[in-house]
């Protein structure tokens, strides 16, 4: 095995130029899988992690299954043929009437944790000259820590305040930002649907990090807002928090059965933005491997030029005792080692970027909001990239090596004169 090392190196030594570019290659394609991996996973985790925190696992919200056809069906029987060209939208109470019940009945089944409920409005908010069309959540202090994560994106840790502060808001951050509210403690002109306005005090402000989320929405008491709409008692919404968020989707049917409202998963609610992570981590892969595969193509071609010029050579080492086995591994070891040193060469530059582009700081403003590139650190990412690399480039060498094995010695010394 020593000997069929030796050849391999000497062979690969021979042609130092054409070496290094295919495993450059494979370099460039181990460290682009890593780095582009890292970038993307990176996003679409923390994208992920915040919408699951801040947004429901699970929200329950009313049916509304109005039957167009369904008088004129009674009308004229169920056999005419109807077309219904225009239709008045049927006024359906927006509310979910025992939703006391669904709270104390669920709340610690099924992997439930917790269960809030929310009115959900739209209004408008002034603050002196300015104002701001936001989406209203009435909440229930003391339900919501337990049902999401909000707590942890305010800024001033204050949502109990608002079970002392009846006449609080808390603010988006850019919904801040627009207004012009710099602090907590400025005072806010809230305007309802139905007319209703009241000043407002904010007690804190939320930042996500999502921006059509931060630029949208205000966090007021559940009693506040049923009050201001005409509403008391009323909830329109129940946010469900799961222990495991990859049941959520089980979960929402449970509960969708059973209590005959409609429960959408997060899952479903973002199933636009995980389609497109599906559909860019596609096109990351194949960039990746367009750039491996030529870099196949680099080893492929150095080990049949190798093949062609050392023929003679070749039939030397066959006639001394070697196999054609043995004259396979020595050009399938050739591969081999071209991308081992391609993909620790890769890792090496893979971290090395990696580094520089987390020490980057910028504000970057468009899905999400970041001070700089979010990157996952996974190792799975350098296994990935090392097996790709491995696989190509043995792929590369199987078809050089076996025509390398069977040429014939004898052949190659008539042909040769000698």
């Amino acid at each position: 095995m020593r000997h069929v090392l030796f050849i391999s190196f000497k062979l690969l030594t021979e042609r130092r130029r054409q070496t290094l570019i295919s495993t450059l290659g494979v370099a460039i394609g181990v460290c682009a899988f890593v780095v582009m991996s890292s970038l993307m996973l990176g996003f679409q985790k923390h994208f992920i992690r915040q919408v699951i925190d801040l947004d429901a696992h699970i929200s329950i919200k009313p049916k509304f299954n109005y039957d167009e056809k369904r008088i004129l069906s009674k009308v004229f029987g169920k056999d005419v043929i109807l077309e219904i060209l225009g239709a008045k939208p049927k006024d359906v109470r927006d509310r979910i009437r025992n939703y006391r019940e669904i709270i104390s009945r669920y709340t610690g089944r099924m992997g439930i944790l917790g269960i809030s409920p929310h009115l959900r409005s739209n209004g408008i908010i002034r603050y002196g000259p300015k104002e701001k069309p936001v989406n209203l959540f009435g909440i229930d202090p003391d339900l919501e820590g337990k049902a999401s994560s909000i707590e942890r994106f305010l800024e001033g840790k204050r949502l109990k305040s608002l079970r002392t502060k009846r006449n609080g808001i808390i603010l988006g951050k850019l919904v801040a930002r627009d207004l012009g509210v710099r602090k907590r403690g400025a005072k806010v002109l809230l305007v309802t649907p139905n007319g209703v306005s009241e000043v407002l005090e904010v007690v804190d402000l939320f930042n996500s990090g999502i921006t059509t989320i931060d630029q949208s929405r205000a966090y007021v008491h559940i009693k506040t807002l049923q009050r201001l709409l005409g509403r008391p008692n009323e909830v329109n919404e129940l946010v469900v928090k799961v222990e495991d968020v990859d049941e959520a989707v089980r979960i929402a049917r449970v509960l969708e059965e059973e209590t005959g409202y409609d429960a959408r998963s997060w899952q479903e609610a973002y199933s636009n933005f995980l389609q497109l992570f599906k559909i860019q981590k596609t096109i990351t892969y194949l960039v990746v491997g367009a750039i491996l595969l030529v870099s196949a193509f680099g080893i492929f071609n150095i080990l049949m030029m190798t093949v062609l010029e050392k023929k003679r050579d070749i039939a030397i080492l066959k006639a001394m005792g070697y196999t054609s086995g043995d004259i396979t591994m020595v050009f399938l070891i050739q591969g081999l080692i071209i991308g081992v040193v391609g993909v620790l060469l890769g890792s090496i530059l893979a971290y090395g970027l990696q580094e520089y582009l987390s020490s980057i700081e910028m504000d970057l403003e468009g899905l999400l909001r970041a001070k700089g590139f979010i990157l996952d650190r996974s190792p799975l990412y350098y296994m990935g990239g090392a097996l790709f690399a491995l696989v190509f480039t043995l792929v590369a060498s199987i078809h050089p090596a076996r025509k390398a094995s069977k040429l014939d010695p004898v052949e190659i010394f008539r042909s040769a004169g000698v």
